[in-house]
């Protein structure tokens, strides 16, 4: 299963920038979205940002993600 993880863009370097996803910031490549400013939430995965979404919908969805890690953390 593949998974894009919502991130904030926090700098951007031409076709590459950093994102934070909580308190990690990863290094991305931006060239498949045309357009990213800092502040931008990106969708992110295997390295790339690959699509441009908003940011309730990026907070959302990173709550979700944390509840079902929880969730499987308390099951073990």
């Amino acid at each position: 299963m593949c998974l894009g993880v919502p991130a904030r863009v926090e700098e951007v370097r031409g076709e590459m920038g950093t994102v934070s996803i909580g308190e990690a910031k990863i290094e991305v490549s931006l060239v498949l979205v045309d357009g990213v400013s800092t502040g931008d939430y990106v969708l992110v995965h295997a390295g790339f940002a690959i699509a441009r979404v908003d940011e309730k919908e990026a907070v959302e969805t990173l709550s979700l993600i944390k509840e079902m890690i929880t969730t499987q953390v308390d099951r073990l």
